[in-house]
This record gives structure tokens, C-alpha cells and sequence, in this order.
């Protein structure tokens, strides 16, 4: 995907930067809790190109059914293919417009009960087109139906997981972390997708949609780089603690000569077994052999770690781990790509 491996270096400078919120974010979607500043730059890249690709797109259609702005229907009609995201999205506008009834109810103290018989704007939009595509009838229940969403739940048992070794401080800075959103920032949003530039603007529920749609790309590059982290990790050899049956008789018999014969030193060239090349046995391993002291196994061992792009001990995400998340949905999505190198990860 042309732009999505882009380094900070590449960002224009005048352009609006979400790198400490997208920051926030990855902490409050399971990543660490001090996410690196080249992964959120890259995440950032990464769901800029997708939403300026998805306006684009979002666009033409407006124009070609001579609309003056970018409505709900234009990008719903971009997602008609996911069933489960568009499902993903009705919920979505079903909580705003409750929401907004509720905080409507609150300024003109109003009973709450009042809430539930408001109308429902985004609902009533977004049912209306999608029952005018709809050609066998499987947009119709969308709305109605109450199964549960794998994906976040799974998001939501690794979060609860995530939490339970965290102290008030750090509880309190992941809750605060929750809360942040692309729609929360609407003026910087709008600025960060430049969207005086385009030849028609977005209305204000297309405008909610795409923060919605910005929030759930980098949720899902969080879940498949949490994914390719766990794959990349060094695994335990499984016969890393298997012991010889030669090795047991061995010590064995040093214990039984120990006990026995005490003069005996187990250590004798007598007691002691030749060495092989790499044997375990040999006590004093050579300087110029395959024996190495701990301080030269250990630069070994951090040498090849960094040469093998090993995640370091903090355990953030890093950007290795996005753009493998992004090659294999790419591999899995080759069906889907329109025209911009790989499938919409939100739609």
C-alpha cells in the first residue's frame, strides 16, 4: 500500500499530527504502556492513507449522483460488502443518536424517560439507504440483531487481562486513555484529512463516521500486530530441558563414588569422560574452542536479537510488527483491494 510504510521523516511538515493521541490510543487498545513514537507515526500513515483513499472514493460517488456534500450513504455504500462492519457501524450511530437525545434531555431538563421516544436521525439515514441497496434482504435484520461481536469481545477479555497488574496510577491514565477518540478533535480531524482540498465536504454524520471508521483501523492494527508480535516471539525449545539418559548415569555414578570412595575426586581425568566438540561435560571450556565465557554469549545473544528485529524488553508493538500485520491482511484481502494496494482494514 503506497504511503503505509512511510517514515515520520516523509510527513509533510505542515501537516496535523495524532501521534500522541493515536499513542494513547495503542495504550488503551492493548499495547504498552509508553507505545514507541515510530509505531504511532506509522499507524498514523497508515490510517491517514486509508481514510484519504476512502474520501476519495467517498467522493466520486457524491459527484456522480449529484450530491453537493459527502453523506452516511456514500460510505455506507463503500461498506455494503462487510456485513459484520457495517453491523459494527449501525450500533455505532445508534449510540450517538442516544447519546445526543441524552445530553438534549440534560440541557432542556427534560425527563429521561423522553430519551427513548427521540428521534433517531442516524439510524433512520443510514436504514433508508441501506434498505434501498438492499437486493436479498440481508441488510434488513442488521439493525436488529443482538450477536456478539467476536472481535471485541476479544478485544475487551485482553484488555481486562491487560489490567489486572496495573496500580491505581496506571489504572487511572488507561481509563483516561478509553476515552480518546479521532471525534473528539473534530476541527483537528478535519484538518489532519484536509478536507477543504476536496471538491465536495463531508456533512457532519459523514464526518462522525470517518473518526469512527480512523478509531477502528488502528484497533485492528493493534489486534493483528499484537497477533504477529506473539508469532514473532521467541519460542522455548521444546527439548531445551530433556536430559540424556548417558548424562543421569553419568552424575549418578559420580554420587555413588562420592559416597563410597571420598578420595576419589570426580573431577580426575579418571572420573572425567572425554570431551566432545560442544559436549556439555567438559568443566573448563577452551578460549579458542566452541566454549565461550557468559559475557561473550550474552553480546552474542543482543547482537542476534537486533539482527532478528526481537522486540526489546518494554514489549511495545513496533513497526516491524505493523507492516508484517499489513502484508499477511493484504495476502488474506487480495480480493477486496481497490486500486490502492490493499483492502480497507475498516470497511
Amino acid at each position: 500500500m503506497a504511503g503505509s510504510s512511510s517514515s515520520a521523516r516523509d510527513r509533510p511538515p505542515t501537516r496535523t499530527s495524532f501521534i500522541p493521541e493515536i499513542q494513547s490510543m495503542m495504550f488503551a487498545l492493548g499495547d504498552a504502556r509508553r507505545p514507541l513514537h515510530e509505531t504511532a507515526a506509522l499507524v498514523e500513515d497508515i490510517v491517514h492513507t486509508q481514510l484519504i483513499n476512502l474520501l476519495q472514493q467517498a467522493c466520486e460517488g457524491a459527484v456522480l449522483r449529484g450530491s453537493r456534500v459527502i453523506s452516511a450513504e456514500d460510505i455506507l455504500f463503500l461498506m455494503r460488502r462487510d456485513k459484520k462492519k457495517v453491523r459494527r457501524l449501525l450500533r455505532y450511530l445508534q449510540f450517538r443518536d442516544y447519546k445526543s437525545k441524552v445530553l438534549k434531555t440534560i440541557e432542556d431538563e427534560e425527563p429521561l424517560e423522553w430519551v427513548v421516544a427521540g428521534s433517531n436521525k442516524r439510524q433512520r439515514l443510514a436504514g433508508d439507504f441501506l434498505s434501498w441497496v438492499d437486493q436479498t434482504g440481508e441488510f434488513l435484520s442488521l439493525s436488529d440483531n443482538q450477536e456478539v461481536d467476536d472481535v471485541k469481545l476479544e478485544r475487551l477479555e485482553r484488555l481486562e487481562r491487560q489490567t489486572r497488574g496495573m496500580d491505581s496510577a496506571q489504572y487511572s491514565e488507561f481509563c483516561e486513555s478509553r476515552q480518546l477518540s479521532f471525534a473528539k478533535k473534530a476541527s483537528k480531524f478535519r484538518d489532519w484529512l484536509d478536507c477543504s482540498s476536496l471538491e465536495v465536504k463531508p456533512n457532519t454524520v459523514a464526518m462522525e463516521i470517518l473518526s469512527y471508521l480512523a478509531y477502528e483501523t488502528t484497533a485492528q492494527l493493534v489486534d493483528l500486530s499484537l497477533l504477529v508480535k506473539q508469532d514473532m516471539t521467541p519460542k522455548t525449545d521444546p527439548f531445551s530441558h530433556v536430559v540424556s539418559a548417558s548424562f543421569i548415569h553419568y552424575h549418578s555414578n559420580i554420587e555413588v563414588s562420592k559416597n563410597t570412595h571420598p578420595s576419589v575426586n570426580p573431577e580426575s581425568p579418571e572420573t572425567t569422560p572425554p570431551s566432545t566438540p560442544g559436549s556439555s561435560h567438559s568443566s573448563k571450556p577452551s578460549n579458542g574452542g566452541l566454549g565461550l565465557d557468559s559475557k561473550t554469549r550474552q553480546r552474542k545473544r543482543k547482537k542476534s536479537s537486533a539482527v532478528s528485529g526481537v522486540e526489546p524488553p518494554s514489549g511495545a508493538i513496533q513497526p516491524c510488527h505493523i507492516r508484517e500485520a499489513i502484508r499477511r491482511y493484504s495476502y488474506r484481502h487480495t480480493s477486496a483491494n481497490r486500486g490502492n494496494g490493499m483492502a480497507f482494514l475498516a470497511c
